[in-house]
């Protein structure tokens, strides 16, 4: 596993946090003990704990930037399908530069945007930034067994694999979400997405997407 991490700031006065991501990125070190990233573009701040398993080299850390698509990157779990996808996306005439399955969902979010998560196969959490139309999209796969977690105040959507990472980066509503915590006594311990214990704090839905422009605006 990884971890994946994130800051958008929909203040247009406001100032990039990358320290506060940092902080959410070091609370989960156990999840991505191999390397870390930080990137900021703008409102965007986007950060990431390495596990390498598919592609060992330097050229699949992450946040992973796609200049040509004008993409970044953050990316936990596998994609069964991504030698199909490549070979299919390459006849389409896109360009790849690791080997890995990190970089075909750059592609196919450039090519079938919000529908990207369709074609993909796996386990995901996943986090694209569009760097020219300002936009952050999020997407989990369909059986959820990737987490997602996030939290929008009046400035700021913040994003991360766990509840743990959101709360490091502090300024979260920590008061019980009266409905998730009737949930979680009475249907065997669990909470069902969105909701979680804390009111400041959700879960993105298996197999949803989440886009967020830079104004706040939500679909």
């Amino acid at each position: 596993m990884c971890g994946i991490a994130g800051l958008l700031s929909v203040d247009q006065q406001a100032v990039p946090e990358p320290e506060t991501v940092r902080r959410m990125c070091d609370a989960m070190v156990h999840r991505g003990p191999d390397d870390h990233g930080l990137r900021t573009d703008g409102p965007c701040v986007l950060g990431h704990r390495r596990l390498s398993i598919i592609d060992l080299s330097e050229k699949s850390h992450q946040p992973m930037i796609d200049a040509e698509l004008g993409l970044a990157l953050v990316f936990n779990g596998t994609i069964y399908n991504y030698r199909e996808l490549r070979a299919q996306l390459k006849d389409k005439g896109y360009h790849f530069f690791t080997d890995g399955d990190s970089e075909v969902i750059l592609k196919a979010y450039r090519e079938w945007g919000e529908d990207a998560p369709k074609h993909l196969h796996g386990m995901f959490a996943f986090a694209v930034w569009d760097m020219r139309a300002k936009t952050l999209f999020l997407a989990r796969d369909r059986f959820g067994i990737k987490p997602l977690y996030w939290s929008l105040d009046g400035n700021r959507l913040r994003f991360a694999s766990n509840a743990q990472a959101l709360l490091a980066g502090g300024g979260i509503d920590t008061s019980l979400d009266a409905v998730a915590l009737h949930h979680q006594l009475t249907l065997h311990a669990v909470v069902p997405a969105p909701r979680t214990v804390l009111s400041g704090i959700r879960k993105l839905e298996p197999g949803m997407t989440l886009t967020v422009q830079v104004d706040g605006k939500k679909q």
